[in-house]
């Protein structure tokens, strides 16, 4: 079996789809209406979020190992502060589907894998064949400590599955999972679905990665989600909830539409990451644009729902021979000691080689740029 990893992001991608006519996109590509932020707080914002220097190798590689959770890709990071020391939750590839492991680290560079931390669930279940958690909720703060928030007493996080083996298969679902140790997960039955009576065309396809946040009692899911035509389009949106039980899709969904044609983000604004900085709320996503590159960028908000995209690419593909010569996207961010640290997917053609039944002719793991 031949992985689906070359070519563009969309091919890469690439699963099951119906078909099914979509309203007009062109409804999609603008923010809602409202007052632009002032020159002076939108750039004292980007200069606390831009990271020029990368480190040159990757800090998290797949093992190449078969049967093991990341025999073949390392993806989707989320860094956090936890018990005297630095973790990252991250996604392995095994050829079936997803599962989540989870790293150690004392200086944020040098990282040990622990192992499986939520992995996938028996036959029937939603977990049967991917289990990916994404996000756990956290210290909103950007230039905070980085900790976690207990939510009735135990760590929340949301994960994503996908409902076929193999890369990415089907329409994925998105759902909460609890913990009391970090090391051990209840899953519980989704929360967001692409078939939901309330599911927009711009959603219909699947759902993908999502960041959970609490503020002021209220708990905002930021998701990506896909369109069904083929190629699709990727676009992320919000759902509100107050009891963690009933969530609302946010009116004028997507919030952060793709950009027109021609733009550095004009097929994908995907894997929302939502934090506070300096007064303002930051979106970390990443975008794909019609030249095939997937890229990390930022958008900011005063309200948790309008938002104004900023333009900047903050953390670009390589050169030739780089680890991230193909892709350099899906952002996490944490800082220590005042210094920011922003942890992305890399993506670099390799060797074809071969893990068990699998082969793969690309490298995926995690890399960092560093403020």
């Amino acid at each position: 079996m031949t992985l689906p990893f070359d070519g563009p992001l969309p091919v890469h991608r690439r699963r099951f789809l119906k078909t099914c006519t979509v309203a007009a996109l062109g409804a999609m590509t603008s923010l809602p209406s409202r007052a632009d932020l002032s020159p002076s707080q939108a750039e004292a914002v980007m200069s606390r979020v831009r990271t020029p220097r990368k480190h040159p190798s990757l800090v998290l590689s797949p093992s190449f190992q078969e049967g093991a959770y990341d025999a073949l890709a390392v993806d989707c990071p989320f860094a956090f502060a936890h018990d005297g020391a630095y973790w990252l939750v991250h996604i392995g590839f095994d050829g079936i589907g997803y599962r989540t492991g989870i790293a150690r680290s004392e200086d944020l560079i040098h990282w040990e894998k622990e192992g499986v931390i939520l992995d996938r669930g028996p036959a029937g279940s939603v977990t049967e064949y991917n289990a990916a958690l994404t996000w756990i909720v956290r210290d909103n703060d950007l230039y905070g400590p980085g900790t976690l928030k207990r939510v009735n007493d135990r760590f929340l996080g949301t994960y994503h599955a996908y409902p076929k083996p193999g890369y990415e298969t089907g329409p994925a679902a998105i759902g909460l999972c609890w913990s009391d140790d970090l090391r051990h997960w209840t899953v519980e039955p989704p929360c967001l679905r692409a078939s939901d009576a309330d599911a927009d065309p711009w959603e219909c396809g699947g759902l993908y990665k999502s960041c959970l946040m609490e503020h002021e009692g209220t708990f905002f899911l930021f998701y990506n989600a896909k369109t069904r035509t083929e190629p699709w389009v990727e676009q992320t949106g919000l759902a509100i909830s107050t009891d963690l039980k009933t969530w609302t899709r946010a009116d004028g969904n997507p919030l952060l539409p793709v950009g027109p044609k021609g733009a550095v983000d004009d097929i994908f604004c995907s894997d929302p990451g939502v934090v506070r900085v300096d007064g303002l709320w930051a979106l970390f996503f990443y975008t794909l644009s019609s030249d095939g590159k997937a890229r990390d960028s930022v958008a900011l908000s005063e309200d948790l729902k309008t938002w104004r995209k900023s333009g900047e690419i903050l953390v670009d593909v390589g050169a030739p021979g780089d680890v991230d010569a193909r892709y350099a996207h899906k952002p996490s961010v944490i800082t220590r000691e005042g210094r920011l640290y922003h942890f992305y997917c890399a993506v670099a053609p390799s060797p074809e080689r071969a893990v068990g039944p699998y082969r793969t002719s690309e490298t995926r793991g995690i890399a960092v740029a560093m403020s």
